[in-house]
C-alpha cells in the first residue's frame, strides 16, 4: 500500500530498503507527528489539530491528506452527522511507543532541569516508566547491542 501511494504521488524513497528511512518519509516532519500526537490525546476535527498545533491551515490539510494517505488517520462520520473528523487507524495507534519514546527523549534532553512540562501518566495518575527495547531474553538492548542485518 505504501509503495502505490508513493508511486502515485511521483515520490521516491528516501533509502528503499530502511524501515528508518521510509517511516520518516511518511511521518519525519514536526507537523505529522505532532498530529498523531494531538489525534492520540483526542484531537478529532480539522479546527481541534489547528488550535492545538497553531499550524497553518494550508499546511494541516497537506499533513492530514498525507496522513490519510498513507492509512495512519481515516476519516469517520462525526456523532453528530453532520461533518467528518478523524481517527487514528492501527498503523497510527502503533505509533504510540514512537510518541512516548519522543516524549522521553525530550523530558531527558529538551529541558533544562527544574523546568516545567507536561508528563505522561497512565489511568491511575503515575508516570508511565521509560521504554526501553528489550532482547527476547529481558535484558535492555542499546545501539552498541545491536545490529542491521541486511536481507538480501
Amino acid at each position: 500500500m505504501a509503495r502505490d501511494i508513493m508511486a502515485r504521488q511521483g515520490i521516491a524513497w528516501t533509502d528503499p530498503e530502511c524501515p528508518v528511512a521510509r517511516a520518516v518519509d511518511v511521518i519525519g516532519d514536526r507537523w505529522s507527528l505532532l498530529i498523531v500526537r494531538d489525534a492520540m490525546d483526542g484531537a478529532r476535527s480539522f479546527t481541534d489539530f489547528q488550535q492545538r498545533t497553531g499550524i497553518a491551515r494550508n499546511i494541516l490539510t497537506d499533513r492530514l491528506r498525507k496522513l490519510v494517505d498513507h492509512g495512519l488517520i481515516t476519516q469517520v462520520e462525526a456523532p453528530s452527522g453532520k461533518r467528518r473528523v478523524y481517527a487514528l487507524t492501527a498503523a497510527g495507534k502503533d505509533l504510540f511507543p514512537v510518541i512516548v519514546t519522543l516524549r522521553q527523549w525530550g523530558e531527558r534532553h529538551a529541558f533544562e532541569p527544574g523546568e516545567t512540562h507536561s508528563i505522561l501518566v497512565d489511568e491511575h495518575g503515575t508516570a508511565v516508566p521509560q521504554v526501553v527495547p528489550k532482547a527476547a531474553d529481558g535484558r535492555p538492548l542499546a545501539s552498541d547491542t545491536t545490529a542491521v542485518r541486511r536481507r538480501s
